[in-house]
C-alpha cells in the first residue's frame, strides 16, 4: 500500500519538471555534440514509447553498461522499470553474476565502447529477454534507431512510490557484492539531500568523468534542478580533463583521490587555467594529506570530501571550509553528517559510545535503501533496529565531525590488540615519500595476524621501511607499527576507485616489487 505521507515526488517526476523549467538550456554536452532541456525531456519519451511496448511488468529490471553518454542516462529515467548499472570496468563475471542475480530481463549495451563485453554477455547471461544496442552491433536492436522510428512522444513519469526504481550493486570490496534495492520512495529524495548540503554552484557547469553509473551519477539531476549543463568524458584522460575544465569554464566536477594525483603529477596542470573551478568533490577512498595540501595550494580551496555507500548516500560531507590547511587534523574526517541523515556511533549492542570512542557509523534517512535483494538475513542484519549498520569503524569529535577508522570486517587482530588499518594509513600517508597506502592484516604464527603495510611511493623517491614503521610507533604505538613494509608500482583498484583489500590479501598480492619485514 502507498504510504499518504509520502514526501517526494519520483526522481523521473523531478527530472521532467527540472527539463520543463529551463526548455532552451543546454542540457547535456559532450566533444561531439550537445542536446538542450527539451531535446533531453523529448528523447526520453521517445525512449519510454520503445521500452513500454514490450509489455514487461512495473519493477522489472534493466541492466545498463555504458560509457558517460547523455542519451544513456535519459534511457534510464524510464520510471516504470527498475535501473542495474553494470560497472565499466567490472569484469566479465561481475558483470554476469550482477545481470543473473538482479534478474534482469532488458540489457543496453555501449557499443561504442563495450562492443565485444556486450556480445559476451549476451551469449552467456542467463534470463535475458531482450538486448538492446546504442548504435548498430551484429546482436541486439539499435534503441537509436527505435527511438527515432517511435516517433515523438511526451514523457510521464509513470511510476508509483511503491515500485521498484534502482537495485545498485555494492563494491564487493569486503565480500561478494549485494544488491541494494529501493523503491521510488526512498529513492525519491537524494538530490533534495544533495542539494541542501553540498556547496554546489548556482548555475553549475559539472563535468563528469567518473563513471555516471555510480556516485557522479547522482550529481546530473541535482545539477539539472539547478538549470546546469552537465559535460560529459568518457574517461578519465587528464588532458582532456584539463581542456575540458578550461574551455567549457567548468565550475564542479567530481574525482576519486587516484585521478586527483594523476592530475597533480601531470605537466599541463600548471599551463591550465583552472580559475572557474568552485568544487571539486572527492571521495570512494581517503586521500593523502600531503597531496591534499597540495591540490589546495596548486588548484584552489575548491575541496569537498563526500561520504556515504550504496545501502545510503549521502551521509555526511566535509565542506570546502573545513580544508584549511592551518587545521589539517580535520583532512582525516570524512565529514559532519548531512541535514538528512540522523547519524549516531553505536556499539555492538546498538548503544551509543561517548565523544571519541569508536563504534559502528549507523545512520536513519528517507534515502536508506529498503533491503539487499534476495537477501533477508543480511538485510536483517545490515537494518537491525531501524539503523543502517554501515560496517565503517568511526570516532566523532564533540561537534560531530566523524572520522573513519576503518571497515569493521578489515579489523586486524595482532598479539590481542584491535587495531584499525586506516589508523596506520593516516600516519604512514602523512610522509612526503608515500603515494599511496594500503594496510592489511596478513596471517602469522607468533601474532594471529601481522600488520603489513602496502605502499606505492612518490615518483623519484625511496622510502625507507624502518624509517616508516617507525613513524607508526611514534604516533600509534608499538602494536600498529607494521611488522612488514611491502614496496609496490602500483595498488590493486576496485571499479569504483577504491583499494581492492581481497586481492591484497589473496596470497598477498603479487607484484613488481620488494619485501621488508
Amino acid at each position: 500500500m502507498s504510504n499518504p505521507l509520502y514526501a517526494f515526488p519520483t526522481v523521473c517526476g523531478q527530472t521532467l519538471r527540472a527539463l520543463a523549467r529551463y526548455p532552451s538550456r543546454v542540457a547535456f554536452s559532450w566533444p561531439a555534440g550537445s542536446i538542450t532541456y527539451a531535446g533531453a525531456s523529448e528523447l526520453i519519451g521517445r525512449m519510454q514509447s520503445v521500452f513500454m511496448q514490450l509489455g514487461l511488468k512495473p519493477g522489472a529490471r534493466l541492466a545498463f553498461l555504458t560509457a558517460n553518454r547523455a542519451d544513456t542516462w535519459c534511457a534510464g529515467q524510464l520510471s516504470r522499470l527498475a535501473i542495474t548499472w553494470l560497472h565499466p570496468l567490472g569484469s566479465l563475471d561481475d558483470q554476469l553474476f550482477q545481470i543473473e542475480d538482479s534478474e534482469a530481463q532488458i540489457l543496453v549495451i555501449d557499443v561504442g565502447t563495450f562492443l565485444a563485453r556486450g556480445g559476451e554477455l549476451t551469449a552467456r547471461a542467463k534470463g535475458l529477454s531482450h538486448v538492446f544496442t546504442l548504435g548498430h552491433a551484429e546482436y541486439g536492436v539499435d534503441l537509436l534507431v527505435a527511438a527515432e522510428i517511435a516517433g515523438s512522444a511526451t514523457a510521464k513519469d509513470l511510476a508509483g512510490p511503491d515500485d521498484i526504481a534502482t537495485l545498485n550493486y555494492t563494491g564487493g570490496t569486503t565480500g561478494k557484492s549485494k544488491g541494494a534495492l529501493r523503491y521510488h520512495r526512498e529513492y525519491g529524495g537524494f538530490a533534495n539531500a544533495i542539494l541542501s548540503d553540498f556547496e554546489i554552484p548556482d548555475n553549475p557547469r559539472y563535468l563528469t568523468v567518473a563513471p555516471i553509473s555510480h556516485v557522479a551519477g547522482t550529481k546530473v539531476l541535482p545539477a539539472l534542478m539547478r538549470g546546469g549543463t552537465v559535460h560529459m568524458l568518457k574517461g578519465f584522460d587528464p588532458e582532456a580533463v584539463f581542456r575540458t575544465i578550461e574551455r567549457e569554464r567548468i565550475n564542479f566536477t567530481l574525482f576519486v583521490p587516484t585521478m586527483i594525483y594523476v592530475l597533480l603529477d601531470s605537466p599541463a596542470l600548471d599551463k591550465t587555467d583552472l580559475s572557474s573551478l568552485e568544487l571539486l568533490l572527492y571521495g570512494a577512498s581517503a586521500m593523502s594529506p600531503s597531496r591534499l595540501v597540495e591540490g589546495i595550494e596548486r588548484i584552489g580551496p575548491v575541496f569537498s570530501q563526500l561520504y556515504g555507500q550504496t545501502e545510503c548516500y549521502p551521509v555526511s560531507v566535509l565542506r570546502k571550509a573545513d580544508h584549511d590547511p592551518k587545521t589539517p587534523e580535520l583532512f582525516l574526517s570524512c565529514g559532519f553528517p548531512i541535514t538528512a541523515c540522523e547519524v549516531r556511533i553505536l556499539d555492538d549492542n546498538d548503544r551509543e559510545v561517548a565523544t571519541g570512542e569508536a563504534g559502528e557509523i549507523c545512520v536513519r534517512a528517507p534515502h536508506v535503501m529498503a533491503k539487499y535483494w534476495k537477501r533477508p538475513e543480511q538485510t536483517a542484519e545490515t537494518l537491525k533496529n531501524g539503523w543502517l549498520h554501515t560496517g565503517d569503524i568511526a570516532r566523532a569529535d564533540e561537534r560531530g565531525y566523524m572520522f573513519i577508522l576503518d571497515r569493521k570486517k578489515d579489523m586486524i587482530v595482532s598479539g590481542g590488540f584491535n587495531i584499525f588499518p586506516r589508523e596506520v594509513e593516516d600516519v604512514l600517508s602523512q610522509h612526503p615519500d608515500v603515494a599511496m597506502v594500503a594496510v592489511v592484516g596478513i596471517p602469522d604464527e607468533k601474532w594471529g595476524e601481522a600488520v603489513t603495510a602496502v605502499i606505492v611511493a612518490r615518483n623519484g623517491t625511496h622510502p625507507n621501511a624502518e624509517e616508516l614503521i617507525d613513524l607508526v610507533k611514534k604516533y600509534k604505538g608499538s602494536a600498529h607499527a607494521p611488522k612488514h613494509v611491502k614496496f609496490v608500482t602500483e595498488l590493486p583498484m576496485t571499479g569504483v576507485g577504491k583499494v581492492d583489500k581481497k586481492v591484497l590479501k589473496a596470497g598477498f598480492w603479487v607484484g613488481r616489487d620488494r619485501m621488508v619485514g
